[in-house]
């Protein structure tokens, strides 16, 4: 639990001694000492009352440890983009309807891919989108199609269409599940994932092709995360390709390359 450490840093983050910030949460000083020394535990009443003075959510503050962020990150979290749904800010999506008032999915092709990251929450930008309709799918859901762009997730190509369904909670993302994740830094990224937000507060994206390397995902540069329901190819597969072959002489390949720039590299430190 990252409680104590959190509370000082938010505290000193908002230029605050412990008699300020005492005063303004109607408690000692000795209490709030003890919270930030790890001494004392917060009762449920005292979580509720941190979590409004800095607006962050608890399960944040509770299980986030923030001293590890880096600086746009904890100011993302400052300003209301909490990591958990439960006692943050509920996730607010831009979405368009149909003539039935029937919401459409929307198309992102790869051409708006940069557009979108920094778009996504604006609903005019998601309204200039190219939209259509699949019966076969919940009337109850909102679902968005994104166009694929490498070969990290073969057998799906380069250029196949991924339909997702939007996810609220990313608490019951479930693992080993592929996603559609729209990050900070990375923008939209196709992976499959291993859910370790309520341990560590990240998400562990892999991907289907192995010559790829697994990395972590801190929720906290997360905007939006879509549960994969099918996709669309608008190629003619080739059946005599043997993709698993593929992808083992890719990986002899790449650590062949590997070996060879690390003998370069001794060679270079022998020389000097």
């Amino acid at each position: 639990m990252h409680f104590n450490t959190n509370i000082k840093l938010l505290r000193r983050r908002k230029g605050l001694t412990q008699d300020d910030m005492a005063v303004h949460l109607k408690m000692k000083r000795s209490t709030l000492s003890g919270y930030e020394n790890g001494i004392a535990r917060p009762s449920i009443p005292a979580l509720i009352t941190f979590s409004d003075f800095f607006k962050i959510s608890i399960d944040t503050l509770i299980r986030i440890d923030m001293a590890k962020l880096s600086e746009s990150n904890l100011r993302q979290i400052e300003q209301g983009y909490n990591v958990f749904m439960r006692g943050g800010k509920l996730r607010v999506m831009a979405t368009t309807i149909d003539s039935q008032n029937k919401e459409n999915i929307e198309l992102v092709p790869e051409k708006a891919k940069a557009g979108y990251s920094t778009g996504f929450a604006d609903p005019d930008y998601i309204k200039k989108l190219p939209v259509f309709q699949l019966p076969f799918l919940s009337s109850d859901k909102k679902y968005r199609t994104f166009q694929v762009s490498g070969d990290s997730m073969l057998p799906i190509p380069d250029g196949a269409w991924i339909t997702g369904e939007f996810v609220q909670d990313w608490t019951k993302i479930k693992s080993n599940k592929a996603y559609i994740i729209l990050t900070i830094d990375d923008g939209i990224v196709f992976k499959k994932i291993d859910n370790k937000i309520k341990e560590r507060g990240v998400l562990i994206a892999k991907s289907l092709n192995q010559i790829y390397e697994t990395y972590e995902i801190s929720a906290v540069e997360i905007r939006e995360i879509w549960k994969f329901t099918h996709y669309i190819n608008p190629e003619l597969p080739d059946g005599e390709t043997a993709i698993p072959e593929i992808v083992r002489n890719l990986t002899t390949l790449r650590k062949d390359v590997d070996l060879l720039l690390k003998k370069s590299v001794n060679r270079k430190r022998k020389t000097n």
